[in-house]
């Protein structure tokens, strides 16, 4: 799914996106985070600040300069560890005094697997870890947290990072970089983990959603449509794998390279940790083993 071309706000500039909710664009346009990271602003008197930024003096001006009289910044929420969502949320902290929330540090909420994938030295790709991130206070999922005027509900969502989370506002949800509308989410191993993911995904299906605000690009005003799109694109990848697998046994990289066929050559490393993850995931559930130790340079076949 292409990004809409429509989706060019100013930098900046809190824009209102419904009452009670606005949004400022932050100046990190890349090809991670096509425009910008979406910085949100929820609350009348009591603001709440979800997804600071990047390091950046002019988003940090942005979003104090756009507190209207009587109000305060009372709340700071991190849906996740990627430096382009978590270093300003300390210097915004130390000027608003507002206590940081998130689900934990950089490594919080990794699944068993990618712990000893980390533990034998596979390292991440992807936006780049905030490694120095601490919030104030650890969110648990389930968690309800009030301003004066809104109400969050925590959903931990690990998958793109496993300290990853949604947060519930009524019928609408931030899902930060778990669903946009703009791309599919990386997830990249041992940060990223397919299996969770998906299940991710699954829970946030069984809720009746009218508006998904995400972490990059336009409001998703189809949420359930969204939400089939992309189990639908991971299942087919995966079915892609399955029958490369039939063919012969591969590494990630020669399956990768075998599969993405029409991939510029400088995106293939992109694209073999994608298939690393679906592998990993697979392997999971017993459609696929590997023979010695789980990594990328291990040889995959289908499962007996």
């Amino acid at each position: 799914m292409q990004a809409p071309d429509d989706f060019d706000p100013p930098v900046g500039l809190a824009m209102e996106l419904q009452p009670g909710l606005r949004r400022i664009l932050a100046p990190n346009p890349s090809p991670m985070t096509y425009r910008g990271t979406n910085t949100y602003l929820l609350g009348t008197r009591d603001v709440a600040v979800i997804d600071p930024g990047p390091a950046s003096e002019a988003h940090l001006q942005a979003i104090l300069g756009a507190l209207e009289p009587g109000q305060k910044i009372s709340h700071i929420f991190v849906t996740h560890s990627h430096l382009d969502h978590s270093p300003l949320a300390t210097p915004l902290a130390a000027r608003t005094g507002a206590r940081i929330h998130a689900f934990g540090g950089p490594e919080a909420g990794r699944s068993t697997v990618m712990t000893e994938l980390a533990h034998n030295g596979l390292v991440g790709g992807g936006e780049g870890i905030d490694q120095t991130f601490r919030p104030d206070v650890e969110i648990a999922d389930g968690e309800l947290i009030e301003g004066d005027d809104w109400q969050l509900e925590v959903i931990h969502t690990p998958g793109h990072l496993g300290n990853h989370i949604a947060l519930a506002w009524g019928q609408t949800c931030f899902t930060a970089d778990h669903v946009m509308g703009w791309a599919s989410s990386l997830v990249s191993p041992p940060d990223g983990d397919l299996t969770d993911f998906m299940a991710a995904c699954y829970r946030l299906q069984e809720r009746d959603w009218s508006v998904f605000h995400a972490g990059h690009g336009a409001p998703i005003t189809d949420p359930a449509g969204r939400l089939t799109w992309l189990i639908q694109h991971r299942l087919g990848r995966e079915a892609q794998i399955l029958s490369a697998l039939e063919d012969q046994p591969g590494t990630a990289r020669q399956l990768a390279q075998r599969i993405y066929t029409e991939t510029p050559k400088a995106l293939l490393p992109a694209a073999e940790r994608n298939v690393f993850a679906h592998l990993v995931d697979l392997v999971g559930k017993s459609k696929v083993a590997h023979a010695g130790a789980l990594s990328t340079e291990a040889v995959f076949h289908r499962h007996a």
